[in-house]
């Protein structure tokens, strides 16, 4: 019998093998990004930062490492209680739904790897910005790191088995009614699983409308954790910074 979970972004997140599958993305690139996106902003020094949708928090880590005060919060519980282990007077993690106001203003919230666009419910997506909005200081900045859209597709994988810790992730990629599919189905201790992704391909003429919506200032729009300029078809990333 295979464990079948569709409702993904509440219960793949929540599982070691989301995880494992995952272990070998690159925390330098990462740290990179972050050094580079907090020199941009020139977030003021011991200034507040909020990670939003943080999982096991390990930006969240660095970032606080840099000397800034910093909230993660993720809707998966799971990973909360694991990222609660490197809390201090100056780290602290929630669970939250980022569909909503936080209750508290940051001088940037961060919005990184893709972390957006998972919802059926359309609005929740402009609920998720005017959120982010309603978490800033008057000077503060919002930043969105999502794919790039048009890069991913013209370059899907359609079919992959990537082997993890002894398992066998057979991943496939498809593109259907405006969501980037990947359905990842597995066998592990001589039990089937199969967990969906899904993902919105939106846009940058889509988080446009987003943010026209929202009453959002989009400032300016890079390409890669580099900063470098945007490019729709070449560029692997669509970094957007806005207040």
């Amino acid at each position: 019998m295979t464990k079948d979970t569709t409702a993904w972004f509440a219960s793949w997140f929540d599982t070691p093998f989301y995880h494992i599958l995952y272990k070998d993305r690159d925390y330098e690139e990462a740290q990179l990004f972050m050094d580079n996106l907090t020199e941009y902003l020139n977030i003021p020094e011991q200034g507040s930062i909020m990670d939003l949708a943080c999982g096991k928090g390990r930006h969240s880590v660095y970032l606080n490492s840099l000397g800034y005060d910093v909230t993660g919060v993720d809707l998966s519980e799971n990973s909360i209680a694991h990222a609660k282990q490197y809390e201090n007077e100056s780290l602290h993690f929630q669970v939250h739904d980022m569909c909503k106001p936080f209750g508290k203003r940051f001088d940037a919230v961060f919005n990184l790897f893709t972390s957006f666009g998972y919802f059926e419910n359309e609005v929740d997506n402009l609920k998720t910005i005017q959120a982010i909005q309603a978490n800033l200081k008057p000077f503060g900045f919002g930043v969105i790191d999502f794919m790039n859209t048009d890069f991913v597709i013209d370059n899907l994988v359609p079919n992959e088995t990537k082997t993890v810790d002894g398992i066998d992730f057979n991943l496939k990629r498809t593109v259907e009614n405006g969501y980037i599919i990947k359905d990842i189905s597995f066998i592990h201790d001589g039990e089937a699983f199969h967990f969906q992704e899904r993902v919105r391909a939106f846009t940058l003429d889509d988080f446009e409308a987003l943010f026209e919506q929202a009453n959002v200032y989009l400032l300016d729009v890079f390409g890669d954790y580099k900063l470098r300029k945007f490019d729709r078809k070449t560029s692997e990333r669509l970094i957007m910074i806005f207040k």
